[in-house]
């Protein structure tokens, strides 16, 4: 195939006229100027070759261009290319980003947006088409931005991941903060003067991070997973100074969001401004304003906190002074309360004993004997019930109230004998 300058040679005017038949009374070119490929029937060039060339010329004369327009078709291949046209009010030309390129986007243009668009002119060489290469895009205002950004937090919103049932409270004296962040920039010296004055016995580790630029969201993940193997650290400060919606854009991928409300402890946002709010800064524990307010957030004021703990103490030893008090009362009343029960039934019981003893001597036989009447025994000491168990004769004992009479029978008389006289 020719090189760049001969192919060249084949579009100008001197190249058209001797490609031309010739008159009768003209010279003829030599025949190995005609013999050279597409100057002569027989040296025709293929569809292919002409198109390939073209693309070599067009690709090597014209430099990447900026180009402004609006997006028109645009559709996303499934291997990540996307195809669309580029068009104003007076013309239009095809477009075509390559999946490499593709990726470094924030997102894909809407239809109808107007974008500009870094180029290279190139030739599609299977149809012959004329087409531009984006290396690069640009959307006016902040659309491509809005749409990525509304776009990764639609996703993680429906996952959970902001929500603030999530949330987790940051200890009251962390033991190590760990500070995620770049060691080159002004918010890490923030962070370590702000812990340092209000709390000398908090270690700080650093994890650094690039936090801006096209390696800055790998970058924090690789920190923040460091961290997160390390396990030592009590709180996590995630965070930068200041800085551009570009500057800022890292804290908005979705792996450094993930990695974030991933870590086994809590994490405090401290990135950008105030008015600055990332993914990150809703997918954290805590969010901060500066990192300076992260670093107030994060560890206590210690002497404040002695004094607290002083007056914590102060007050176990009153609350448990008056606990004793208390118990105290409350025993001597419940002394006083259990003699009472005592007491009661004692004499419920000594009024029943008297009872029963009381019937207990009316049933007696001492009783009986005590109104007058006797037991009659034999010597062996057999009760007589009756007549028919004595003889005249017979040795008898009477068992009186006092004592005993020992008489003998003389004779005995039936009570039904007395009854028929």
């Amino acid at each position: 195939m020719p090189d760049g300058s001969e192919v060249l040679a084949l579009f100008d005017d001197e190249a058209v006229a001797a490609a031309q038949p010739r008159s009768e009374g003209r010279a003829r070119r030599p025949a190995q100027q005609l013999a050279e490929p597409g100057l002569s029937p027989e040296s025709a060039i293929s569809v292919a070759t002409l198109t390939l060339a073209t693309r070599d010329i067009i690709e090597g004369a014209v430099e990447p261009l900026w180009v402004r327009g609006e997006v028109v078709g645009l559709k996303e291949h499934r291997k990540g290319h996307w195809y669309f046209t580029l068009k104003d009010e007076n013309a239009q030309i095809r477009c075509v980003m390559w999946a490499t390129d593709a990726r470094r986007m924030l997102a894909a243009p809407d239809e109808g947006m107007t974008i500009t668009a870094l180029g290279k002119l190139t030739v599609y060489a299977g149809r012959g088409e004329l087409q531009l290469r984006i290396l690069r895009i640009e959307a006016s205002g902040d659309g491509l931005w809005r749409k990525a950004f509304e776009k990764v937090h639609k996703k993680l919103e429906a996952e959970g991941l902001f929500a603030i049932e999530r949330k987790r409270p940051l200890p009251m004296l962390p033991a190590c903060i760990a500070v995620v962040t770049s060691t080159d920039g002004a918010a890490l010296h923030d962070i370590v003067s702000v812990v340092r004055r209000r709390c000398p016995i908090t270690r700080i580790v650093v994890a650094h991070a690039a936090v801006q630029g096209d390696g800055a969201a790998g970058s924090l993940v690789a920190a923040l997973h460091r961290v997160a193997r390390w396990g030592q650290a009590d709180i996590v400060i995630l965070g930068r100074g200041g800085g551009s919606r570009e500057d800022l854009w890292a804290f908005n991928d979705e792996r450094v969001v993930r990695a974030a409300a991933g870590m086994p402890v809590p994490v405090i946002a401290a990135i950008g401004h105030e008015v600055d709010v990332t993914l990150c800064d809703l997918a954290a524990d805590v969010r901060a304003a500066t990192p300076s307010a992260a670093a107030e957030a994060a560890a206590p004021q210690l002497s404040e906190l002695l004094r607290h703990v002083k007056r914590l103490g102060n007050d176990l030893r009153d609350a448990a002074l008056a606990q004793v008090e208390s118990a105290r009362e409350r025993l001597a009343v419940a002394g006083v309360s259990v003699a009472r029960a005592a007491s009661h039934p004692l004499e419920r019981r000594r009024l029943l004993i008297e009872g029963m003893a009381g019937r207990l001597h009316a049933l007696s036989p001492l009783a009986t004997l005590g109104r007058g009447y006797s037991v009659l025994m034999r010597d062996d000491g057999t009760p007589v019930t009756t007549i028919d168990a004595v003889a005249p004769g017979d040795q008898v004992v009477a068992r009186l109230q006092d004592g005993m009479i020992h008489a003998r029978v003389e004779r005995k008389e039936s009570l039904d004998e007395e009854i028929s006289q």
